[in-house]
């Protein structure tokens, strides 16, 4: 069973930014995002793979709690954690906290499933592409 924890760090880009150098809500959902990227990279097992081998992973559902806003400048730590898996369905939660003092600013969750990239049928990872499932378990 591989390591269903994960963290990607970041810090914001200034267009990312509003007015008073806060980063707009709409970019935390993009971060979860980029960390889940960056986790199946880190796997050894990309995006890009798992397109070619014909499996998408849309977004079902997304939830975002705003505590305190990430200010242009400041470096971020997005730790994601695989909740829930089961070879259809993939459920990921995710925190981002301040780098230098560990403050939590943002918490969220994302539900997805895993469909065909040809017909958008769902497929069951842990049947049709085994190794590929290993990533998520």
């Amino acid at each position: 069973m591989g390591n269903t924890s994960f963290e990607y760090e970041r810090k914001p880009f200034y267009y990312e930014t509003d007015q008073m150098g806060i980063v707009h809500h709409s970019n935390y959902i993009r971060w979860f995002e980029e960390a889940r990227i960056e986790y199946m990279d880190f796997r050894g097992y990309p995006y890009s793979r798992m397109e070619s081998e014909g499996v998408m992973i849309p977004v079902l559902g997304v939830d975002c709690k705003y505590k305190i806003p990430v200010k242009y400048g400041q470096s971020v730590v997005i730790r994601g954690k695989i909740d829930y898996f089961d070879g259809l369905r993939l459920n990921v939660s995710y925190e981002i906290c301040d780098k230098e003092t560990g403050k939590l600013h943002i918490t969220g969750h994302t539900e997805h499933c895993f469909v065909n990239s040809k017909t958008f049928r769902p497929v069951r990872l842990n049947k049709t592409h085994p190794e590929m499932a290993e990533i998520f378990m």
